[in-house]
């Protein structure tokens, strides 16, 4: 199975439209693709719940289950657990871009994982710099197609 770190806006994305091509990709892929986020992403999800909610129409209730199904599918990573030099890489790599994404960066090159992300100038910058195994969610989606034939 293919290693995919999840950013924080495809998570959102997800709970706002378990439904959408974000949603199938997470919750119908699980013999091809492992997710995993860091372990902030919780809090993250948690520091933004009034709003995700706002956005979404949801009540407390269904976002809350969407949050939990999302749950199942992902695997959460200790920031702790990267070394020093993964962190200082990855900072380097997205110094110029977004230093925000840093922490999304270095799990991927942790995990030796790709990452997903629908941050177009992240995207662009990291392929700018070389890193490859980055993907929007048309390129997961083809990916997908690929590895199941």
């Amino acid at each position: 199975m293919k290693k995919i770190v999840v950013d924080t806006n495809i998570i959102f994305s997800c709970l706002l439209n378990t439904q959408g091509t974000i949603g199938d990709l997470i919750f119908n892929s699980s013999t091809i693709f492992t997710f995993y986020s860091s372990s902030y992403m919780r809090q993250e999800i948690r520091k933004h719940w009034d709003k995700l909610k706002k956005i979404s129409k949801l009540t407390d209730f269904e976002l809350e289950t969407a949050y939990e199904r999302l749950l199942t599918r992902l695997t959460f990573i200790d920031e702790a657990l990267i070394p020093a030099s993964v962190w200082q890489q990855s900072a380097s790599l997205v110094s110029d871009i977004d230093e925000d994404d840093v922490d999304f960066v270095a799990l991927a090159k942790f995990l030796k994982a790709g990452l997903w992300t629908g941050d177009k100038p992240l995207c662009t910058g990291l392929k700018a710099k070389r890193f490859r195994r980055i993907y929007n969610t048309t390129d997961l989606v083809k990916l997908r197609e690929k590895l199941m034939n």
